[in-house]
């Protein structure tokens, strides 16, 4: 970063694959743009990403740094640090403001902050998240195929999970946990699949050799498992968009609120004029290619108003000649009748 007045047709807030491909798509449309990273991607823990159509099972962390080179390539700069706030300019625009103080000015905002996923508090959890305590099938499912596998029930959508992994393995439990009990037809479907349903409360993982071994329950039993899935609350990186006015909104499953996220139209446009979203801090389901096509839709949507700005500019600019010597031809000839005596004073 120059220099705190620097000035940008697009800021991105957020360097994962949401606001690289929105940043790459931007600069190849030759705007400037510029990245604001804080350098904590929510899939870090992970070793690999999955059902990224032609990069299956890269590292996470080496997907971005090839984006960041792609996005570089085309003269989008990309620096690391944390935005806390925005503000509307008077004369149009934003102005973005940074941790350490610093700050940048844009015609226009893309925020992909992305969310944070808010763990149960159990112990062990957060250690072992990304590795063997899992939460999506589709990014993690089969690399734990036919292995022992428990669902820890700690939202609304337990039961759904259980009956949804048993795709990848037959030797699924469900600890029900703090969970209130399942209904005679969510029984029937858990029998009927095979997946067996385990009272009392978790206490916490066992773990040997740095592997996962087992489920602990309060009496002190030890349900053998080698991977546990639970449900976080998705939380959506929200402070920047606050500080423009903009709240998250609540998602909720059969009646339980189970994270928020920042509503936008298709585009990702937000109520803010010129402030736009991409990736998960507006859809939480999204995984990451889902997060780099959102980003890539925004940016479209991002340049597409940024040209009709330039054309509204180009059109005012266009006529303040003309309207300057229709003032003019005006001037004459108001001063030319005044002085043949053909004014009236009043």
């Amino acid at each position: 970063m120059r220099d705190k007045n620097q000035h940008y047709d697009v800021v991105i807030v957020g360097g994962g694959p949401a606001g690289l491909s929105g940043a790459l798509t931007l600069s190849r449309a030759r705007r400037s743009v510029l990245v604001l990273d804080a350098g904590a991607p929510r899939n870090a823990p992970a070793s690999h990403a999955h059902n990224y159509l032609g990069r299956e099972g890269v590292p996470p962390l080496e997907l971005l740094a090839d984006g960041r080179a792609e996005a570089a390539g085309y003269g989008a700069e990309i620096v690391e640090g944390t935005a806390v706030a925005a503000e509307k300019l008077p004369g149009g625009g934003f102005r973005v403001v940074r941790e350490d103080g610093g700050a940048v000015e844009a015609r226009r905002l893309l925020v992909t902050t992305g969310l944070v996923d808010e763990l149960p508090d159990l112990p062990g959890l957060a250690e072992r998240w990304g590795r063997d305590v899992l939460h999506c099938p589709y990014c993690h499912g089969w690399e734990v195929r036919e292995r022992p596998v428990g669902i820890v029930a700690v939202g609304p959508a337990a039961v759904h999970q259980a009956l949804l992994w048993r795709q990848w393995t037959d030797d699924v439990t469900l600890f029900r946990h703090t969970r209130p009990d399942f209904t005679d037809e969510e029984y029937e479907q858990l029998a009927a699949r095979g997946i067996s349903v385990v009272d009392g409360e978790v206490t916490g993982l066992e773990v040997a050799d740095d592997r996962l071994t087992g489920v602990r329950l309060a009496g002190g039993t030890v349900i053998p498992r080698e991977a546990v899935v639970i449900q976080p609350r998705f939380t959506a990186r929200s402070g920047l968009l606050r500080s423009l006015g903009l709240e998250p909104t609540a998602l909720e499953v059969a009646g339980q609120a189970v994270g928020t996220y920042i509503a936008a139209d298709p585009t990702g446009a937000t109520d803010v004029p010129g402030v736009f979203v991409a990736g998960n801090v507006a859809n939480l389901m999204e995984q990451v290619i889902g997060a780099a096509a959102a980003g890539l839709k925004a940016a479209a949507a991002v340049n597409a108003d940024l040209v009709t700005d330039d054309t509204r500019r180009a059109v005012e600019a266009r006529r303040a000649p003309f309207s300057a010597e229709a003032e003019r031809q005006v001037a004459e000839r108001v001063l030319g009748d005044s002085r043949h005596g053909l004014l009236e004073t009043r």
